[in-house]
């Protein structure tokens, strides 16, 4: 008994016959072009695929014609073009570089402003997430402020203000999240010094308070835990933390908590009032 065959309209064989030779046709057009001397068209279809955003091709073919005109007036745009065909790409990292690299190689290049904000601004896309290492995220940082410091008349100052804003509080959280770290593993004398560079590298942070607070309680919590000859230097230290806070947030959220330990704390120190 013979199977029943599925039927192909014939005008769907030929779609399918005519794409696979486009698709086919493409690829070696693109390959002969790789294999030609004639630059100037490697360079006029370079320029049509960067346009189409083919930037991998675009890119393959503007590497080729580098090293050939450089030294010319070509190799600035050519350079120019390769930097944004990484952009275009998605690989922000490499665009960065070749964004400072050209910024070196032709630093009165009419393209000199934008090529500085552009690698400012892939430095701001590869800024990871604030529990990862935050290195981009300082250089997009200094990056953009020495745009800003350079075009300090730029439409783009605004934005860069924003960026940088937007950066800063991320290093706030990274060192918040660093310091709690340490105190919600009770690693007070660790806590102790990393709420201190907390507080003292980010003066105006929103965490303050909270930071500022845990700095109170790693003091005391430490003061508990002393042998005895460091009791008395600890809970003095607790006390000045205290008062610290207290003066700088009298109505605190914390202040029920932090009026306990004072108590606490007055109540050790008094033995020693006493006995003087």
């Amino acid at each position: 008994m013979q199977k029943n065959r599925v039927a192909v309209p014939m005008r769907k064989l030929v779609y399918l016959f005519l794409l696979f030779a486009f698709v086919l046709g493409g690829c070696s057009d693109y390959q002969k072009l790789l294999k030609s001397s004639d630059n100037p068209l490697k360079y006029k279809k370079a320029v049509e695929y960067y346009n189409s955003e083919d930037y991998i091709k675009a890119a393959t073919l503007f590497e080729e014609l580098l090293p050939i005109y450089r030294g010319t007036s070509k190799a600035e745009t050519i350079s120019y073009y390769i930097s944004y065909c990484a952009y275009g790409s998605g690989d922000y990292i490499g665009a960065g570089y070749y964004f400072r690299n050209f910024l070196k190689t032709f630093p009165d290049s009419p393209y000199s402003e934008e090529s500085l904000y552009m690698s400012a601004y892939c430095y701001y896309l590869e800024s990871p997430k604030p529990r990862l290492d935050q290195t981009a995220t300082k250089d997009a940082i200094d990056a953009f402020q020495l745009y800003i410091n350079r075009y300090p008349n730029s439409t783009r100052i605004p934005k860069c203000n924003d960026n940088i804003d937007e950066l800063q509080d991320k290093l706030v959280y990274k060192s918040y999240l660093s310091a709690r770290n340490y105190f919600d593993r009770t690693h007070y004398p660790s806590a102790i010094i990393a709420l201190q560079n907390a507080i003292k590298d980010y003066p105006g942070s929103s965490y303050r308070e909270e930071l500022m607070f845990m700095l109170l309680e790693s003091r005391f919590e430490l003061a508990i835990l002393s042998v005895e000859e460091k009791e008395r230097e600890r809970y003095n230290l607790a006390k000045e933390e205290y008062y610290s806070f207290v003066d700088e947030f009298p109505k605190s959220e914390y202040a029920k908590n932090a009026e306990k330990m004072i108590k606490n704390i007055e109540s050790y120190l008094s033995q020693f009032n006493t006995n003087n």
